[in-house]
């Protein structure tokens, strides 16, 4: 992670206190009217700029400017339906996906929120590689099959094709992080964004098992030091539509 520093620009500072209040390391104080940075060890999450109403904090080092809020909210129900429909796709068109459409998912997962501001998840696109990189897998799970046979049903009646992996699909991003929920967090965010583009999603449990089996898929993957595969999201437009959600169970919830 660059250098940052927290800077408070104290002609603008009116003292409102909002970012004292906001700051989860308790790293701004209000001196003589005015907010003051205590140390330059905080965690960095920002909300001190997100907060302040004139604008009077800020912090160095990124290459963006912070975006402002502009209104505007999902509706519950609609958030709701996207989700109730979503389906898991293996059936993928022959069809490109644009470049801008790529950037935008690969954007939410880079702003996606991750614990303690770690900010410690890679993307790993699998496109000129992606045969490659699949068949290292299919030849690793054609060797443990009958093992796996023998204590799962579903394994002893899969065959292991050699696109078992990835449906044809054309893109694959593998998601990398040292905290695998911050990785999960932005495979959901991802995901969203990619449906509204009009793609289907799978994630691709049994490649992030190879990929945390082989170091030979780990290597050519590149995945950075001290981070491991949290999952795998399989991309392409639908060659399937479906004309109703799922069945799901009642809701199992207890109130304490």
């Amino acid at each position: 992670m660059n250098q940052h520093h927290i800077k408070i620009d104290r002609e603008k500072c009116i003292g409102c206190g909002l970012c004292e209040k906001d700051c989860v390391a308790h790293n701004i104080a209000l001196e003589d009217g005015k907010a003051r940075v205590r140390a330059q060890d905080c965690i960095l999450c920002g909300h001190c700029v997100a907060v302040c109403p004139k604008a009077a904090v800020a912090i160095s080092g990124y290459g963006e400017a912070p975006v402002p809020d502009r209104g505007g909210r999902l509706e519950p129900e609609a958030v709701l339906g996207v989700i109730r429909r979503r389906r898991t796709i293996r059936q993928f068109q022959d069809r490109e996906i644009p470049e801008a459409v790529l950037a935008q998912v690969l954007e939410a997962g880079r702003i996606t929120h991750t614990a303690k501001n770690m900010q410690d998840v890679s993307f790993i696109v699998l496109d000129r590689e992606k045969e490659k990189i699949e068949q290292m897998a299919v030849r690793l799970f054609r060797r443990l099959k009958p093992l796996a046979g023998l204590f799962s049903p579903l394994a002893r009646r899969s065959q292991i094709g050699d696109h078992f992996f990835f449906f044809h699909a054309p893109i694959v991003i593998v998601i990398a992080a040292k905290a695998p929920i911050d990785g999960a967090l932005a495979a959901q965010n991802m995901e969203f964004v990619a449906e509204a583009n009009g793609l289907g999603v799978l994630f691709s449990g049994f490649f992030t098992t190879a990929a945390g089996a082989s170091r030979g898929i780990r290597k050519t993957l590149g995945i950075p030091r001290g981070k491991k595969a949290v999952t795998t999201l399989v991309l392409g437009y639908p060659a399937v539509k479906y004309q109703r959600s799922a069945q799901r169970e009642a809701l199992d919830v207890r109130y304490l």
